[in-house]
């Protein structure tokens, strides 16, 4: 097979996801799509190698990998979250409850290995499933490196239509105290709390280091060897702790991200600005799905069991510690419960679920701006927790189990 003719078929497959995801709202991930496409590509006609064949070695997504992490810590700003103490917490809560079961019932059901491979992925996106990924392959855990991916691709699943269901409940519930009289809409409260919660929203910091340098010079370049230079000194300090401490350069990565937009030295987003967010975020779905090339029919049946039975067991890891984490807190068990699954999918299907919900609740337009206050802020930050953060720390430490 051709370079090309490589590149068109899998950079195809994407676009059909994303368009399935589009068509259905997002109740079918394009994750889901992407990868059942694969498997039948890898099951019938497609060369084993034709991610590395359409341009896609390991090593370039590995690149990437190191530039998206730490882009991720630029998204990052303490002042932001500070308003929404209360779902962060919550949302640490529902983590905790999907660690607990899995690491005590779940060891039990399914092995330790099985278990410490399931939780990142579950508790996070792309990054940490990766992470885990290639963890267990190096570990010799062959058909584990599939069920990292596999765990991934399918946990939306079970949160998408749970989430829909609870927030519906909440939604009800506020309504009901709304058209009594016992809270009232705020649509400042409602555009100031979004703009906290959604990292993506908020204006760009001032690059203090460089606040003397004209923007013509401000390049793409110069902002991708930024944003590279800060990747390689998490992965130097990575290096000189080995002999002390094991520490993931992958942590690190978002640590110095942080700590690096907040010291002025990369913008927020800097690879977006950089215009090279879109083609990173492809490398890595690419080697993402190129995992799926070791899956056989056999061992897609041998991962079932533990596949269904890891969503189940976090599911209601996360309904019992966010329930008893929003009663500590007085958040409606509805809602402690909503945000803590968002840990199974993350920004934008929190989003985009949130709107659905609240569109299909009311024609009210002030209704729809109270619920919009009351649920989208804690549902946007609840996402950017556990995905964001979370999953990439865990995903870190646990590889170092394997």
């Amino acid at each position: 097979m051709s370079q090309m003719l490589a590149l068109v078929i899998i950079v195809g497959i994407l676009l059909i996801g994303d368009l399935v995801a589009v068509r259905t709202k997002a109740w079918v991930p394009s994750m889901f799509v992407c990868a059942v496409l694969f498997l039948a590509g890898f099951w019938t006609f497609f060369p084993k190698d034709i991610v590395s064949i359409a341009g896609v070695p390991p090593v370039v997504a590995t690149m990437m990998m190191y530039l998206l992490i730490t882009n991720m810590g630029t998204l990052l700003s303490l002042k932001e979250l500070k308003n929404q103490w209360k779902t962060i917490v919550i949302a640490l809560f529902g983590i905790l409850g999907i660690i607990s079961i899995l690491m005590t019932i779940g060891s039990l059901m399914f092995g330790f290995e099985t278990v410490v491979v399931a939780i990142p992925p579950l508790v996070g996106g792309v990054v940490s499933a990766l992470i885990m990924s290639e963890g267990a392959k190096e570990a010799g855990l062959v058909s584990l490196s599939v069920f990292a991916i596999v765990i991934y691709v399918v946990q939306g699943f079970a949160g998408y239509p749970i989430t829909s269901i609870v927030l519906k409940k909440e939604g009800h519930r506020l309504l009901k105290l709304y058209r009594s009289g016992q809270i009232a809409g705020n649509k400042e409260q409602e555009t100031a709390q979004s703009e906290s919660a959604a990292p993506r929203a908020t204006a760009q910091p001032e690059l203090k280091l460089f606040k003397n340098l004209p923007e013509k010079y401000n390049t793409d370049f110069f902002k991708l060897f930024r944003l590279a230079f800060v990747a390689f000194l998490a992965y130097l300090v990575s290096a000189l702790a080995a002999p002390v401490v094991s520490i993931s350069p992958f942590v690190l990565c978002l640590l110095f991200g942080v700590i690096a937009s907040s010291a002025g030295f990369l913008e927020r987003q800097v690879l977006q600005k950089a215009n090279g967010f879109g083609m990173a975020l492809m490398v890595l779905m690419l080697f993402i799905f190129d995992g799926l090339k070791q899956a056989t029919p056999s061992m897609m049946v041998e991962i079932l069991y533990p596949l269904i039975g890891s969503i189940i067991l976090a599911v209601i890891g996360m309904y019992i510690f966010s329930y008893i984490a929003g009663k500590m807190l007085k958040m409606s068990k509805h809602m402690a419960f909503a945000v803590s699954l968002t840990a199974l999918y993350g920004f934008p299907a929190d989003y985009i679920i949130t709107n659905e919900v609240i569109k299909s609740l009311t024609d009210d337009e002030k209704e729809r701006e109270m619920l919009t206050s009351h649920m989208l802020p804690p549902m946007l930050v609840g996402g950017f927790i556990t995905v964001t953060i979370v999953s990439v720390i865990l995903a870190g430490i646990f590889v170092g189990f394997l």
